[in-house]
């Protein structure tokens, strides 16, 4: 019998950040039909929120949403997460889950990979479970390569299929300008576009490989190596994303990349008034849903029964 630390009443709330990649490298395809990746990532106080309550009347998993389109059946990775976490438990209640969205969808932000380990780390702590980082991690990666990065945020080196995190602290705090243009851009179709319009696959450069080593970097240094390899084949097909990132550079920001596969392009401003100014102005643009807000310093977070207020302005 699982030990929880629930009430028939009460419920847990975790929020769930956004992620950028400040680095991204796509390397050789490996045997499974993924591409090996190497990458820097950072979460942003964007976050999504989740509230979960044990059931008292049935054992199942019912999942809401506030995002209409949103499937909240077993496709949707918090629904697959919390099943995941009681299959490995052994057993456990019915759950009622409500997730509220505030990250866009299909934006290379990460938002479904962090709803599904802010999940995972919300049931360890209820049921108490008592799972470490690692094994979060393992229970996590069979649900989406992004996943294992949210157990070791705020920040960290991914390589591998994304399964492999090392920690690593960016030293003091930056301010993300996010724009998200209002359309996706598809995973899938991002890779096929890289692979077949590259001539050759780039090796890691000896200034990323020497972060592999180190516990901390400096943001100035982090920014100054700052490359994402889908940016070339996604801005050909999609110019209006070259746009935004040479916008987010003349309005003062240290560097501007496409986050992930697209479509969201972010840009990394050092003093919060010049990113509330930036975003004001890119917001001008109807077609675009703008976001400001500053990087995470902490670790995912179990709050108690209620609502956790985003930090958002």
């Amino acid at each position: 019998m699982i030990k929880s630390s629930w009430s028939d009443s009460s419920s847990v709330t975790v929020l769930a950040p956004a992620k950028i990649n400040l680095i991204l490298r796509v390397l050789d395809r490996r045997s499974d039909g993924y591409h090996n990746l190497w990458s820097l990532m950072q979460t942003v106080a964007l976050e999504d929120e989740i509230r979960i309550s044990p059931q008292t009347v049935s054992g199942d998993i019912r999942l809401r949403c506030n995002v209409a389109g949103l499937a909240t059946d077993r496709s949707n990775l918090v629904y697959r997460a919390a099943a995941a976490v009681l299959d490995r438990a052994g057993s456990g209640p019915g759950l009622d889950i409500d997730l509220v969205k505030r990250i866009p969808m299909g934006a290379g932000l990460g938002g479904g990979s962090s709803d599904a380990a802010a999940t995972i780390r919300a049931l360890n702590q209820a049921l108490c479970l008592g799972w470490s980082a690692e094994t979060m991690s393992e229970v996590g990666q069979a649900l989406g390569s992004d996943v294992p990065f949210f157990f070791y945020a705020p920040s960290g080196c991914v390589w591998g299929r994304g399964e492999l995190v090392k920690p690593i602290r960016l030293q003091g705090s930056r301010w993300i300008v996010l724009v998200n243009p209002g359309f996706p851009v598809e995973t899938r179709w991002a890779y096929q576009q890289l692979t077949s319009t590259r001539a050759e696959v780039r090796p890691l450069s000896p200034a990323i490989r020497d972060i592999e080593q180190e516990s901390a970097l400096d943001w100035s240094r982090a920014t100054a190596l700052a490359e994402n390899d889908f940016e070339e084949a996604v801005f050909a097909a999609y110019p209006l994303l070259r746009r935004i990132k040479q916008d987010l550079l003349a309005q003062g920001a240290e560097t501007a990349l496409l986050s992930g596969s697209g479509a969201t392009v972010f840009g990394v401003f050092t003093e919060e008034a010049t990113a509330r100014r930036a975003k004001a102005i890119l917001k001008a643009d109807r077609r675009f849903t703008v976001f400001a807000a500053p990087t995470c310093s902490g670790p995912l977070v179990v709050a108690s029964a209620t609502a956790v207020e985003s930090p958002l302005g």
